[in-house]
């Protein structure tokens, strides 16, 4: 089994933490273990990508803060309410963006979105409902049926609804998938606007690429367990790697021994030389650097070398497999 690896300020309670959950366990009838002992804050006004396979949980834990799933054990404080005791005191500024297309699909767009403020209590505000349609792009189609829309407009409408009651907490679950590429631009540009206006947004996505683009901290789970929550940047430097391919001039038949200190492999025929390591602190390129300057000091010419980094998908893809290796 895995340790979970948390960085260290994750459990300690901030001032600015407007969500604290803390050992939430959901096991339902027949044994399923889909949430164990998870822990996490949020902090306001940030942008926290929640990444997982199918079935690890993602739905679950937000379904639990959203009242729709109810815990088998630990505690959920929304804005300092306890959500198992005060839950529609904390409800009603969080807004959820679901995973599936559930929605009146004959109502007009406007009037479903002027439907869900509604049901908040708040007040009818025709201009703020037109504004939020109007960021969207959805003011032209505000007289059509849902079901007359393109699926890409219908993730629209389900933001819009989320979003008339005025959440300071939104949650969107996997908000573009089924998108094509221009509308998953577009819907990452109204994130990065709502969180401009103070909106704290948690999101669980599939396109990992997205949340390396737009997240400040990211959290891993699988199997109902968090396996690492940290900001972004410092994941990717403590647990990034660095890969090099440098092409020779001419082939070797053996590594040289000046580099046999290093995790250096011959490939293609001896053709080029690929070095896999470093831990993330630099050291990778360190060690790059290091390389070239053996091969000129053996005399061995090379004509190029391809330097890169880890990315957060091969992190998150070597975690799951450390996962289920254990």
């Amino acid at each position: 089994m895995v340790t979970p690896r948390f960085c260290c300020r994750n459990r300690r309670i901030v001032s600015d933490a407007i969500l604290d959950i803390s050992g939430l366990t959901k096991v339902y009838p027949g044994g399923l273990k889909a949430l164990e002992n998870v822990d996490l804050t949020i902090r306001r006004g940030e942008i926290f990508a929640l990444l997982g396979p199918n079935g690890a949980g993602k739905t679950t834990l937000i379904g639990a803060v959203c009242g729709l799933v109810r815990p088998t054990s630990g505690t959920i404080r929304a804005f300092g309410h306890d959500m198992a005791r005060e839950w529609r005191q904390a409800r009603r500024r969080i807004g959820l963006v679901p995973q599936e297309l559930a929605t009146d699909m004959f109502e007009p767009v406007e009037r479903a979105v002027s439907y869900s403020r509604g049901l908040f209590g708040l007040a009818p505000d025709p201009a703020r409902i037109e504004q939020i349609l109007r960021s969207l792009s959805l003011w032209d189609k505000r007289d059509a049926r849902i079901m007359a829309l393109s699926g890409g407009m219908k993730r629209r409408v389900l933001i819009a609804k989320a979003l008339a009651h005025e959440p300071d907490l939104l949650f969107l679950d996997e908000p573009t998938a089924g998108v094509d590429v221009e509308l998953r631009k577009g819907m990452w540009a109204i994130v990065d606007e709502m969180r401009a206006r103070g909106v704290t947004i948690i999101l669980t996505t599939h396109y990992i690429e997205e949340a390396e683009l737009m997240a400040d901290r990211v959290g891993v789970i699988d199997k109902g367990r968090l396996l690492m929550v940290d900001e972004k940047e410092a994941m990717m430097a403590r647990l990034g790697r660095t890969e090099a391919h440098i092409t020779l001039a001419q082939p070797l038949a053996a590594i040289p021994p000046a580099l046999s200190p290093y995790p250096i492999e011959l490939e293609n025929d001896g053709r080029a030389l690929c070095y896999r390591g470093g831990d993330g602190t630099g050291r990778g390129k360190t060690e790059v650097a290091e390389i070239t300057k053996a091969l000129t000091a053996a005399g061995i010419d090379y004509t190029g070398i391809d330097v890169r980094e880890s990315s957060l998908e091969e992190i998150f893809v070597s975690l799951l497999g450390e996962d289920k290796a254990a």
